[in-house]
């Protein structure tokens, strides 16, 4: 089948059943749960609240199979340059053993060096001058601070190493107020910066080796692929921890990447953090594409960005610490796919990467779910949820799960003004008030979301659910046929950033419009 023909198929499915409200789909099928959520061990992943059925899966696995999934994925896998621009390899999935790494490139050895770094940090064989650390702060931006900063909140009730901290802004508060309550002589300070030459990475660096003084030498290490650039800054080789470019930066996290992660959980989490990931990588190399978990979750978002046009989704995990994830995969999908051009260079046929963004149930709820249930856009919801809570109280957690459960039906079902109104009389309301209050107490519904639910979050079923979301990734790009591990929409503002420094630290005169003029000149105004 020809794109042309699948993506005809998809959009007659997408016209069949956009007018059908999800109340009609449940009734005319009550099986639907049965038929639209799939499940890995205890993983489960629920599609029966979308706008879609059976049939309409089946054309967006044709729409797959006509882009050529399979075929990419095996070529990602065999380690062909599938990333095209920068003709690199896209390996991340090597370093935690779900790919083979490229001849010469010791993964295993790189690993087990740094975790061997992170236990000596925990047993106080690697310490401070003024004793084992207590803290460490790691110092990165994008994915050298997400990954890590993101899984050391969601795996908190593991980490019984020293304390971790983390600094990405370049807002010299953010160091600052990191930095306030810490001993500089306990504190072990990781810069991690692939090219060591980040703008943001550097600066904050340069702040930490003048907070350590005279504890410098000796109290940071590197995680960088630039040796020699650590060693001019004064990280001596030992301390520095490499890994290879195909590791893209929002891909790291099981590299060295993870060293402060490493050091708060132990070498034992920290690979089972990479077994989780590793058993998401073999469903997605084996499972068929009609059962298979990360095609059918890209699939799905195919269908809401394209088919039914919505182009944002909020990712709500019912987790607090799962509070940084939606940013985590925020960066994760936008710098991925939000592209405009294909493989080749010619314009995209179809709407790209959505807007990802979100946060905590139930908080999420006491926020803009307004918006949701009765705004007149419609937005998506992936809902997360785990079934058991860790180190946390179980009655809340059964609070939390009503909650986010009891979200997807309100989204999904709605309230009718025929039930507002029955209920209202049912409360003794009069009937003047009926019809004053009923169209604003009447919830359309009709608004999709999926669930993705698993027994509990430890460092397996994280890892398993990032590297969910990373293939996702990966199936989305391969479908609207963009380059999904380059991201030179980053670039053009640092590069006009270096100009204006200069201009802001020391008045030299800046080429720029005349807007970025007049806000220059009022900041110095303002400024003095």
């Amino acid at each position: 089948m020809s794109m042309t023909d699948a993506w005809a198929a998809v959009d007659a499915a997408a016209a069949r059943l956009r007018a059908v409200h999800l109340r009609d789909l449940f009734a005319g099928d009550p099986g639907r749960f049965g038929r639209l959520s799939w499940q890995l061990d205890d993983l489960t992943i629920d599609f029966s609240k979308e706008k879609l059925d059976a049939a309409a899966i089946e054309s967006l696995v044709a729409l797959a199979r006509a882009a050529g999934v399979e075929a990419l994925r095996d070529r990602m896998v065999a380690g062909e340059p599938v990333n095209l621009t920068e003709r690199r390899a896209v390996l991340h999935m090597a370093l935690r053993g779900g790919a083979d790494a490229p001849a010469g490139d010791d993964v295993a050895g790189t690993l087990d060096r740094f975790l061997g770094f992170a236990e000596a940090v925990r047993a106080g064989k690697v310490a401070g001058s003024g004793g084992p650390f207590t803290d460490v702060v790691n110092i990165g931006i994008g994915g050298s601070d997400l990954g890590p900063v993101m899984a050391a909140r969601a795996l908190s009730p593991d980490r019984d190493g020293p304390r971790l901290h983390f600094v990405s802004n370049v807002d010299g508060a953010h160091f600052a107020d990191t930095v306030a309550a810490l001993d500089p002589a306990r504190t072990l300070v990781i810069v991690s910066s692939k090219t060591f030459t980040t703008l943001e990475t550097m600066a904050n660096a340069r702040l930490a080796r003048d907070w350590l003084g005279r504890h410098a030498a000796a109290q940071m290490a590197a995680v960088s692929t630039n040796i020699a650039g650590c060693a001019a800054f004064g990280i001596p080789q030992a301390r520095v921890f490499s890994f290879w470019d195909w590791v893209g930066g929002r891909y790291s996290l099981w590299s060295a990447i993870g060293l402060s992660l490493a050091i708060g959980i132990g070498a034992e989490g920290f690979r089972a953090l990479l077994a989780g990931a590793q058993a998401m990588d073999r469903h997605f190399r084996e499972a068929p594409l009609e059962r298979n978990l990360p095609v059918l979750l890209a699939l799905v978002g195919i269908w809401r960005r394209n088919a039914m046009g919505w182009p944002t989704v909020a990712l709500i995990p019912y987790d607090q610490r799962l509070e940084r994830f939606p940013a985590y995969v925020q960066q994760l999908d936008m710098e991925s796919n939000g592209k405009r051009v294909r493989r080749d260079g010619t314009p995209v046929a179809t709407a790209t990467g959505p807007v990802i963004w979100g946060e905590p149930g139930t908080n999420a709820q006491h926020s803009f779910f307004q918006l949701l249930h009765q705004g007149t856009d419609i937005v998506p919801v992936d809902f997360i949820a785990a079934a058991r809570p860790r180190a946390a109280d179980a009655g809340h957690h059964a609070l939390l799960l009503a909650n986010c459960l009891a979200q997807g039906q309100a989204l999904a079902f709605g309230r009718t003004a025929a039930e507002v109104e029955a209920e209202m009389r049912a409360d003794g309301k009069p009937e003047d008030e009926i019809a004053r209050l009923a169209p604003h107490r009447t919830f359309p519904g009709d608004r999709p979301s999926t669930t993705i639910l698993f027994r509990e979050l430890d460092p397996f079923a994280l890892g398993r659910l990032i590297a969910l979301f990373e293939h996702k990734v990966f199936v989305q790009g391969a479908v609207w046929g963009v380059n999904s591990y380059d991201q030179w929409g980053v670039e053009l503002g640092k590069a006009l950033a270096g100009p204006l420094i200069a201009a802001l630290r020391d008045g030299t005169p800046a080429e720029a419009d005349a807007s970025t003029r007049g806000l220059l000149a009022r900041v110095r105004e303002l400024g003095r």
